[in-house]
């Protein structure tokens, strides 16, 4: 694999000022006029807030669908192999659109593009509840382009603007971003309830979310200001450095986990005999796990010279659950379903928080996050895509136990290489003129 390119005592060869950088307030030359604003104590926690906020609306597309899936195949046209595509669709776009996040953030600033994400989100979600196919299909990849800006902008900002409190603020905010798709899980069906058994409102609700973070973070990103007069640069070296792609398989490779938990957990524990409410909760618990998770795992995780050994537990622990939840008695399933959350909450807040450790300023943590996700999510589409496939085989969901496992070895083995005290080889510099 691609870690053992990388000598195990290489980091002791790279400057411990440059690694101990990303744990302080110290900020990079780049960072120093920011670093020293006068933003006062309460705009930064409104700041804060705001982008725990935005976060939480960047997964309630994906919960939401998971629900309903089986309403979906009864209701309409809908084939096993499309609802396969259908879940895969969002996944897709987030790699697709997220290597765009960095030049975006460029030109018209980060805070208007997280705006721009809102809107683009609120637009999408709303399009699913449309009622046809094609306007399902449509709605999930413009809301998935959004969601993919946003999860690429997030880890920056808070490399940028939170660089003392970087391992909370990423606990908080993937924390989140587990609750939006925990409460997705477990009120969207209560919501089609509600509205007359309409699968089409239980999709279309989540709009209402994205709308009103919208109207709270719009001061904030327009008083921000466009990008237009601050300095531009790149960063080189990013695409060469062998840590740089451990990160982006240690992302990807988690998020394909995360996706057939998000996309297939519900469907499974229905297809098992449970019903839809009840499969909804354990769902929604086993994701509110997650919410805990997210928040410990970060700040755990700097209590020790190095991240290797809790990335590769983390990763086994996350595979053992999906696999208990699957194949364990049904009295047992609550259980399973915590233990996965457990696991799954903090390897994705690892992921994220790897990204920022990583990175020897935010410049380089914007392209190594765009990189990391615009590789790893167009990676991580085999998750539940196989899921589905293996459904439309097999007429059911024994098999996929295999591919759990064999997700869960290959998350444990990246997670260690991407969890050494190094930094990626890349430097930010100075965009010459004519660079976009």
């Amino acid at each position: 694999m691609i870690w053992h390119s990388v000598h195990p005592t290489a980091w002791r060869t790279r400057p411990r000022q440059a690694y101990s950088r990303t744990m302080t307030s110290e900020p990079t030359p780049q960072e120093l006029p920011r670093a020293v604003s006068s933003r006062s104590r309460f705009a930064t926690i409104l700041l804060g807030l705001s982008l725990m906020l935005i976060a939480f609306n960047l997964r309630p597309l994906f919960a939401s669908l998971s629900v309903l899936l089986p309403e979906l195949l009864q209701q309409t046209s809908l084939t096993s192999a499309q609802a396969g595509y259908l879940t895969t669709l969002p996944v897709l776009c987030l790699g697709l659109f997220a290597t765009l996040a960095p030049r975006v953030s460029e030109r018209i600033g980060p805070e208007r593009t997280l705006l721009c994400v809102l809107l683009v989100i609120m637009a999408g979600t709303a399009l699913r509840g449309a009622g046809s196919l094609p306007a399902l299909f449509m709605g999930s990849a413009l809301a998935g382009a959004g969601i993919a800006v946003g999860n690429v902008l997030l880890p920056s900002v808070v490399k940028r603007d939170f660089s003392g409190q970087a391992a909370l603020m990423t606990g908080l905010y993937t924390m989140a971003l587990c609750g939006g798709a925990a409460m997705a899980a477990a009120i969207t069906l209560p919501v089609v309830h509600i509205f007359d058994d309409s699968w089409r409102m239980g999709l279309a609700f989540w709009a209402i979310p994205a709308a009103l973070v919208a109207l709270i973070w719009a001061p904030q990103a327009l008083r921000a200001g466009l990008a237009a007069g601050r300095s531009r640069r790149t960063v080189t070296g990013l695409w060469r450095d062998p840590l740089a792609w451990q990160v982006t398989f240690f992302m990807g490779l988690q998020s394909a986990l995360a996706y057939c938990v998000l996309g297939w957990m519900a469907p499974i524990l229905r297809w098992r005999g449970l019903d839809g409410v009840e499969a909804g909760l354990i769902a929604s618990v086993s994701i509110m796990v997650q919410v805990v998770t997210c928040l410990l795992a970060p700040t755990l995780a700097l209590r020790f010279k190095d991240q290797k050994w809790i990335n590769a537990v983390l990763g086994l622990v996350a595979a053992t659950g999906l696999i208990g939840v699957l194949h364990a008695p049904l009295p047992m399933i609550w259980g399973w379903a915590v233990f996965q959350g457990i696991g799954q909450g903090g390897l994705f807040a690892m992921a994220m928080t790897v990204i920022v450790l990583r990175s020897p300023d935010s410049h380089v943590a914007a392209y190594l996050s765009g990189m990391a996700q615009g590789i790893g999510y167009v990676l991580a589409t085999l998750g539940p895509l196989l899921v589905g496939v293996l459904y439309g085989t097999t007429g059911g969901y024994e098999a996929t136990g295999w591919l759990f496992l064999m997700l869960g070895l290959l998350v444990a083995l990246n997670g260690w290489g991407a969890g050494r005290p190094l930094l990626v080889k890349a430097r930010s510099v100075a965009a010459r003129a004519g660079d976009t």
